[in-house]
């Protein structure tokens, strides 16, 4: 089966590309990785919530929004090379927003993380991080980049 037809079978369209918000692209190929920049949780062009996990936006939902941005950076994937062309994905980088005394960035990349073992199952296993940091762009709650090998 195809990832496109995986897509299908689970109702996932991949969003448009978001525009970046400063100098770069959405994504890179070089040789047969691609690279994507930091993807926040734009839907229709709008972030989808501001504010610092453990505070304003709760973890539930922060973990909604690390698979929103998740979606943008295989948008970005998709949009360079084709979805159907990666053959796994290799590292998860997860940026989340955090307020005082939160620990759980784990959990919330969570949300990335499940979701491409959901689309590309053991092609979907992945190295990751999960960082914690003071903001991010636009007031993100959280950020996602995906590096993923390519045919």
């Amino acid at each position: 089966m195809s990832w496109s037809a995986r897509l299908a079978e689970l109702g996932i369209d991949l969003p448009g590309v978001a525009t970046p918000v400063a100098a770069y692209v959405p994504a890179v190929r070089t040789g047969s990785h691609v690279y994507t920049a930091g993807q926040l949780p734009f839907v229709d062009g709008e972030l989808a919530a501001t504010g610092k996990v453990g505070a304003e936006v709760s973890p539930e939902e922060a973990k909604r929004y690390a698979r929103t941005a998740t979606l943008n950076g295989l948008a970005a994937v998709h949009s360079l090379v084709g979805i159907d062309s990666v053959v796994r994905v290799v590292k998860v980088v997860g940026f989340v927003a955090s307020g005082d005394g939160f620990g759980g960035q784990p959990a919330v990349v969570n949300g990335a993380s499940e979701l491409l073992g959901e689309i590309f199952g053991d092609a979907g296993a992945h190295a990751r991080s999960a960082v914690g940091v003071a903001e991010l762009p636009l007031g993100a709650p959280v950020e996602v980049e995906l590096i993923v090998e390519v045919a």
